[in-house]
């Protein structure tokens, strides 16, 4: 054997101890690396599962604004005829007091009163078909949603705060009110 071949126990020892180490390290630096990719694979599926919520939202937030949009238009056909509908109200009432105010008994005057009941009752046909409703609480309980009070009286014959007398008719489109009634209310003597 050569001087270069031979090692002694302690150089064979110290190798023994290198490589161990080195075996050592390498094991601490894998481990080190899988501890690692493990803290990046749970900071990844942290971030997809917080993507995923935001376009859970998105999509919630998205439907639910395409729901609104829908409703603004519904109501937008529904109540777009509502200040036209104000503005031909009181033809109605002038055509409705015409008739009230005419001799219906004169025979002259029948062919107009024909004519104006013919144009009346026209007139509300189209208007029920659009959906408005006159409102004559007549004999109903006073509701302060649908009605307007001009006076109050006192009467013994009817339950205080009845509708006794109504001035001008309401009017509701699509149940919505355009022009409350008014009315006068009785009240205790």
């Amino acid at each position: 054997m050569s001087d270069q071949q031979q090692t002694s126990p302690e150089e064979e020892n110290a190798a023994a101890e290198a490589a161990a180490e080195q075996v050592t390290q390498a094991q601490v630096d894998e481990v080190q690396t899988v501890d690692a990719i493990q803290a990046e694979i749970e900071n990844l599926s942290t971030q997809l599962s917080d993507a995923k919520d935001d376009v859970l939202r998105a999509q919630a937030e998205a439907q639910n604004a395409r729901r609104r949009a829908e409703q603004d238009v519904e109501k937008a056909h529904k109540f777009g005829q509502e200040k036209l509908v104000g503005d031909l109200l009181p033809v109605i009432d002038n055509l409705e007091r015409a008739l009230e105010n005419m001799d219906v008994e004169d025979e002259a005057l029948k062919v107009v009163v024909e004519g104006i009941e013919l144009t009346l009752k026209s007139f509300q046909d189209t208007l029920v078909k659009h959906k408005v409703e006159a409102l004559n609480p007549e004999g109903e309980p006073f509701d302060p949603q649908l009605h307007q009070a001009m006076t109050m009286v006192p009467n013994p014959d009817v339950e205080p705060n009845t509708v006794i007398n109504v001035f001008q008719k309401g009017y509701t489109l699509h149940g919505r009110l355009v022009r409350p009634a008014m009315v006068v209310v009785s009240k205790a003597p």
